[in-house]
């Protein structure tokens, strides 16, 4: 117990306990393993992995933890400690996941299938699991992507099986499309791939994970907008993504590429050969800012409307009358130009760096919100708020449409800033029913001990609510 409490930190431990006792109530016997996969915050590069762009996220410690009990029958029986969702029992044989209702266990569904499928399993392990979770949910934090990467884990281990981090990532990306969101692998790569004190640059084709050193003098805070999106409950994430996939098509038939082959934004840079700035200027010539019709896309790609419908939307956009092509390029295009500068920055560590990130961070939320339109008026408020009592930057982080903001503050302003924005935006008329939802994150912290940290997050009297990345 000893050498646990070491491992993991006397939190955590009792965390493990509470939940054993709560599994051998609930099953009758103990747990004979546990699985943990944490969330996420996106620092910069929001809706571009889908298009096979670089994205710079880092993992948080706020998690989905698992007991798990393997049993001598074929059948899954999941529950959650939260009572709000509901138990769920099934033949592990079959396993059906239903696109339309967007049910806590189908994300569990999602990574357990990625598994079986994987490697053929004819027989698998039933299993008994209890799950708990830290990550607000609907929050941009990434608690359903984490849920699909510990189901996946759990399966991988009930049966007695081994792959790499890199193989799980890349699994459990391809088995969250079975709940029909057409995901492009960040959130489960930094589960996977992320490590204590540094946030990653994630790269795809083939997937990577490369170090980077955020600069001292400067923390992150992350503020819950308190309006929840859930991303595969509505059409709004997968329209963006068709919407580039559209784009990527008539891009590639204009330079005279094979359009039909061709599914991301980034393939069409690939091919031509050419930088994130000159396809900002084909974006300009090629694409008009006006909405296109499905009749014009048609007539743009000789195509019928059943072959846009069958053969390029998702499911749930099959009704989408219009889409905007042009905006939606312009914003992956240069989002991804300024995810590279983020790295560069961080790697050079100029004497203003600190501000150099935080003009980045603006760029990108207004971009996304004037370009891709994924923002809200509770976001606008809220970094607005954020800007308006001392972050140098703040952006919307995950998909949007409501969630969390991230924003970079002056290490020196922080109390300040935290006062401020609790008050103008949590204890306003309009949040007043809604729990504080705010969490730091330090680049400071990243070399502090424990024991320091603790302190540390103790003196910003946030205990309850406050998470550490690191």
């Amino acid at each position: 117990m000893e050498s646990l409490k070491n491992f993991l930190g006397t939190v955590a431990v009792k965390l493990l306990l509470k939940l054993k006792e709560s599994f051998i109530a609930k099953f009758g016997s103990a747990p004979k393993f546990y699985v943990r996969a944490p969330g996420r915050v996106n620092l910069i590069g929001e809706h571009i992995d889908y298009c096979g762009y670089a994205v710079l996220p880092m993992a948080i410690e706020q998690d989905i933890l698992i007991a798990v009990e393997p049993v001598n029958s074929d059948v899954l029986q999941l529950a959650n400690t939260n009572s709000l969702y509901l138990d769920f029992s099934a033949s592990i044989n079959d396993i059906q996941i239903d696109k339309t209702k967007s049910q806590w266990h189908n994300y569990f569904l999602c990574g357990l299938k990625g598994i079986q499928e994987h490697f053929g399993l004819n027989n698998p392990t039933g299993m008994n699991c209890l799950l708990d979770g830290t990550i607000p949910p609907s929050s941009g934090l990434s608690s359903s992507s984490a849920l699909v990467c510990c189901a996946g884990l759990v399966t991988l281990r009930a049966n007695g099986k081994t792959l790499s981090k890199v193989e799980l990532a890349e699994i459990c990306t391809k088995s969250e499309r079975y709940i029909g969101t057409e995901g492009g692998g960040m959130d489960q790569a930094i589960s996977f791939l992320a490590e204590e004190g540094t946030a990653k640059l994630i790269e795809f084709s083939p997937l990577r994970a490369t170090d980077v050193r955020l600069p001292s003098g400067a923390v992150f805070v992350i503020a819950n907008s308190c309006v929840e999106m859930n991303k595969a409950a509505t059409s709004h994430y997968n329209t963006r993504v068709m919407e580039c996939r559209l784009a990527t098509k008539l891009l590639s038939k204009s330079k005279g590429l094979d359009w039909k082959k061709m599914l991301r934004l980034q393939d069409v840079q690939a091919k031509l050969g050419v930088s994130l700035e000159e396809m900002l200027t084909i974006v300009e010539e090629v694409l008009h800012p006006e909405p296109y019709s499905t009749e014009e896309i048609c007539k743009c790609l000789g195509i019928s409307l059943e072959d846009l419908r069958s053969q390029i939307l998702s499911q749930n956009t099959q009704d989408v009358s219009t889409f905007k092509l042009h905006q939606r390029a312009k914003h992956v295009y240069s989002e991804a130009a300024r995810v590279l500068e983020f790295k560069k920055i961080c790697n050079e560590a100029p004497a203003n760096a600190i501000q150099l990130l935080g003009e980045l961070m603006n760029q990108s939320y207004i971009s996304c919100r004037e370009m891709y339109e994924c923002s809200c008026p509770e976001l606008d408020q809220l970094v607005d708020i954020c800007l308006q009592f001392g972050a140098v930057g703040s952006r919307l982080t995950g998909a949007g449409w409501g969630g969390c903001t991230v924003s970079m503050v002056p290490t020196d302003k922080l109390n300040t800033f935290l006062k401020n924005v609790k008050k103008a935006y949590y204890q306003s008329d309009v949040q007043s029913e809604h729990p504080l939802c705010l969490l730091t994150f330090s680049f400071l912290s990243m070399y502090l001990s424990k024991e320091l940290r603790q302190r540390f997050y103790k003196n910003l009297s946030l205990r309850k609510n406050l998470v550490s990345h690191f």
